[in-house]
């Protein structure tokens, strides 16, 4: 007798093993660098502070970068990157949002407006930025045809 699997069991298994395999691209050292340039001016202070907003900095960049990599399947296949980011665009915005979110519960200074705006931008680009990475990364993949 076999197994009877279904369709949602292998579609899901089959993702874990791509975002496995996404994932050796990535390198620590790579993500701390960019956590440093993006979030160091903002949160310069106490080395706690550096600490615990780097574990949750990496959590979002992954996410972004998986993110990336799973809509370069589109990018691949012709769509050009400005209609993809259109596709993903209320996850994308979860993301920016989540980091944002998490940054502003560090925040040192509060409830001022600037401060709380730069964030917010901040938190944007560095989400585009690992998005784009895993786009770009993925496509690669795809041309290579290791997906």
């Amino acid at each position: 007798m076999s197994i009877v699997t279904s369709l949602k069991d292998k579609r899901r298994e089959k993702q874990m093993s791509y975002e496995r395999k996404m994932l050796r691209e990535l390198s620590l050292d790579v993500l701390r660098k960019k956590i440093r340039a993006y979030f160091e001016p903002l949160f310069s202070r106490d080395k706690e502070w550096k600490m615990s907003l780097e574990e949750g900095c990496m959590d979002i960049a992954i996410e972004a970068f998986l993110l990336g990599a799973h809509f370069s399947r589109f990018g691949f296949y012709g769509e050009s990157l400005h209609l993809v980011k259109k596709r993903c665009k209320e996850e994308e915005k979860l993301l920016i949002d989540a980091l944002y979110d998490y940054l502003c519960f560090w925040s040192p200074l509060g409830d001022r407006d600037f401060y709380q705006e730069s964030i917010y931008y901040t938190c944007e680009q560095y989400v585009q930025d690992w998005w784009e990475e895993g786009f770009q990364k993925g496509e690669k993949r795809y041309r290579l045809r290791l997906h």
